[in-house]
């Protein structure tokens, strides 16, 4: 089916959504309060940029404003590091966004990365910053399926709860605190399965509401029990509403099981959730060990992208090796105080882009499980097409119109925009569209540029930092944007270096002008332009943050 410029609404729900922008009139059918919508027009997704009224206005800059701007240079994904994996929305969670990726920056960076692998990793950008940056691709597709056959698979599909697995990012548990920690996991498990039997009252449908209420209560219930395993755990708090039974009934089968995996990736058993409690004396040393195993992967995972190396003979062997000499150590550790722990060698196999030789996930890990990325244009189901590689990223970290920056921490994570404004409201959504020359204006649709213009996506990242945490239980409470008219940051923030990733495309007009270009989405979303997001991980040394932070408080462009 050809996309017409004029055609009927992809998805009705994405109604809900546009006109909160006030760019169309729709009609809302409700029952009990749902937040369900019909459209009661067409709904064109694409805009002319000349259409689109001047909407961007920058704070006037104050007295003590710091008005630098540091650039940095990470390329365009020359590499070929795409993944549906978002490791700071979803973090241990394989293909938990369901649609891929670009990634520039850190090489290592998976689902499953620590800090510490992180920063051993290599990196696309000149200058050395090991921080990833990433964002749903772009695809040309000139056939797509009908918003109808959207809402027939919906109406089929049973929402779920998805967790991050807490069990197997736990540090070593000592022998002393291993019942209470093995109670509290179990109670973990008992709330997402509450949740998912709550979820079956929005069977068919998709309801904001009780999507919010739920995942609200359930994340501050996993806030205080997560609390009590230990401090650098914040970011398996949060919870997401999947509605990956939409794949299936839209899709079937998208690919052969004979068709090459694109973008293969390192799978290994899982250590940590294997052992049992450690003596207190071993406790740091398991520890170590257990943080060699991680960076070990990573490694294999950075080679398998910068080399494309024989996975048999060049990484998987290697690998192998090393991890037994690792789970050795661990094994000698443990039995210094105690029994030592039979089986480990098992675990040293690893394969790649398929199932590990070990017990399987967690049911709420095992939820969000989808094929890997297949074929030449790396597609997952309702993710067709070819990619469109940008032509050009550029990268600022930018200053504050009321005052001085202080340097951003050391693995802050930060997000912009959100990846599911219709299925979670569109209060974080932000318009993001726009072309290369309009500077002054934002869409929350897609772009028709004129000729010699480009289209391009713009990601303002929040510029205000609580002064001190890396996350927070919703990956958003440990950072904020600035107040829009005076630059100044809500009462007990600082302002940070303000991070903006401008994605620059060249599209062909008849493609704009045909609507056959859109984003990578979930399902429900159904490729809604308002659902354009940005995620960030800051792995810059602190010298380097502190001489980005100088730059722009001194007022000069830098690089």
């Amino acid at each position: 089916m050809k996309r017409s410029i004029n055609r009927p609404a992809r998805i009705a729900m994405a109604a809900a959504v546009l006109a909160a922008t006030g760019a169309l009139t729709v009609t809302f059918v409700t029952s009990g309060g749902n937040s369900t919508a019909d459209a009661a027009t067409s709904l064109d997704q694409y805009v002319p940029i000349q259409q689109v009224q001047p909407n961007v206005r920058a704070p006037q800059a104050g007295p003590d404003a710091a008005t630098g701007r540091f650039t940095v240079d990470c390329g365009t994904n020359g590499n070929g590091k795409f993944s549906p994996d978002n490791p700071v929305a979803q973090p241990g969670i394989k293909n938990g966004a369901e649609h891929v990726h670009d990634f520039v920056g850190n090489k290592a960076i998976t689902a499953n990365s620590s800090n510490a692998d992180l920063d051993a990793s290599g990196t696309t950008c000149r200058n050395g910053d090991k921080s990833s940056y990433f964002w749903p691709v772009v695809r040309i597709d000139k056939s797509v399926r009908s918003g109808e056959q959207v809402k027939q698979a919906l109406a089929r599909t049973q929402p779920m709860v998805v967790c991050p697995s807490v069990r197997d990012r736990l540090p070593a548990v000592p022998a002393s605190a291993g019942r209470r920690v093995s109670q509290v996991l179990a109670e973990l498990d008992r709330l997402t399965a509450d949740a998912n039997r709550a979820m079956t009252a929005s069977r068919g449908r998709i309801d904001t509401r009780l999507n919010k209420k739920i995942l609200d209560g359930l994340r501050e219930r996993r806030a205080t029990l997560i609390r009590q395993l230990g401090r650098g755990l914040v970011s398996l708090v949060d919870c997401d509403v999947s509605y990956d039974g939409m794949h299936a009934a839209m899709h079937g089968a998208s690919h052969s099981a004979a068709t090459p995996v694109a973008n293969p990736q390192i799978q290994c058993p899982t250590v940590r959730d294997k052992l049992p409690g450690v003596p207190q004396p071993a406790v740091a040393e398991v520890n170590r060990n257990l943080d060699e195993l991680d960076r070990q992967i990573s490694e294999a995972n950075e080679r398998l992208v910068s080399s494309r190396a024989d996975v048999g003979n060049a990484v998987l062997g290697p690998l192998r090796a090393k991890r037994v000499a690792v789970l050795d150590r661990i094994g000698i550790a443990i039995g210094r105080h105690t029994t030592r722990p039979q089986g480990l060698a098992e675990l040293a196999t690893c394969t790649v882009n398929g199932a590990p030789a070990a017990p399987a996930p967690s049911p709420s890990a095992a939820a969000s499980a989808l094929p890997d990325p297949q074929g030449p244009n790396l597609e997952l189901p309702g993710n067709t097409g070819g990619i469109v590689r940008p032509a050009q990223v550029l990268i600022e970290y930018r200053g504050n119109a009321a005052g001085q920056v202080v340097p951003m921490p050391k693995f802050l994570r930060a997000l912009t925009g959100d990846a599911k404004p219709t299925s979670r409201g569109p209060a974080n959504a932000r318009g993001s569209w726009s072309c290369s020359g309009f500077g002054d204006r934002l869409s929350d649709k897609y772009t028709i540029c004129p000729t010699g213009s480009r289209v391009q996506r713009v990601h303002d990242f929040p510029g205000c930092w609580d002064g001190a945490n890396i996350d927070s239980d919703n990956h958003r409470k440990h950072v904020a944007f600035a107040d829009k008219a005076t630059g100044a940051c809500p009462q007990g923030f600082r302002a940070i270096p303000q991070l903006r990733i401008t994605i620059s495309y060249d599209i062909p007009r008849d493609v704009q002008m045909k609507g056959q270009y859109a984003l990578d989405s979930f399902p429900e979303e159904n490729h809604n332009p308002f659902s354009d997001h940005d995620d960030f991980i800051n792995v810059n040394s602190a010298r380097t943050m502190q001489r980005i932070a100088t730059c722009i408080n001194k007022g000069r462009n830098c690089s």
